[in-house]
């Protein structure tokens, strides 16, 4: 005699209640490890960017004094112009996203000195979008502090 398709015998196939629900938490065990680790390797990223993004702006600090006699004091003048040709109110240096000052989950502010420039750059959201501030000016050291603390001259360097 045949048996019925609804009574599962010993030689039955497919899983078990028990036998999803303990590889459903292998999987959940398996996320709650490699979560955290995403969102350093995040940070990570984004402070290596902003520190490339640093150097760039340096760098076209120097070929803004060049071609004007002094140096930008806002990321716009270094950025793309909204209309005309490039010239010192901006200078077509940067990138339109950069010359916002919003970049990569930091807020980027560069000021003008007696005999310079300061460029801050710190996080959004401390501890979220990055665990680090940096700071650099017309010497092109580039400072960090690993606190919300804003870096500022007297920082340890980044090397």
């Amino acid at each position: 005699m045949q048996q019925p398709c609804f009574r599962r015998g010993r030689n039955s196939r497919g899983f078990s209640l028990i036998e999803l629900l303990i590889v459903i938490a292998i999987i959940l065990i398996i996320l709650a490890i490699a979560v955290p680790k995403l969102g350093s390797a995040k940070m990570n990223a984004n402070e290596m960017a902003v520190i490339r993004e640093m150097q760039t702006i340096n760098s076209m600090e120097t070929q803004y004094n060049s071609q004007f006699g002094r140096y930008a004091t806002t990321l716009a003048e270094l950025g793309p112009p909204t209309s005309g040709g490039p010239g010192p109110q901006a200078a077509d240096l940067i990138p339109g996203a950069l010359s916002s000052g919003d970049k990569d989950g930091y807020l980027f502010t560069l000021a003008g000195t007696p005999s310079g420039y300061t460029l801050n750059v710190n996080p959004k959201v401390y501890n979220s979008t990055g665990r680090r501030t940096f700071y650099s000016d017309q010497s092109m050291t580039i400072r960090q502090n690993w606190s919300s603390e804003p870096a500022n001259v007297s920082s340890p360097e980044f090397k």
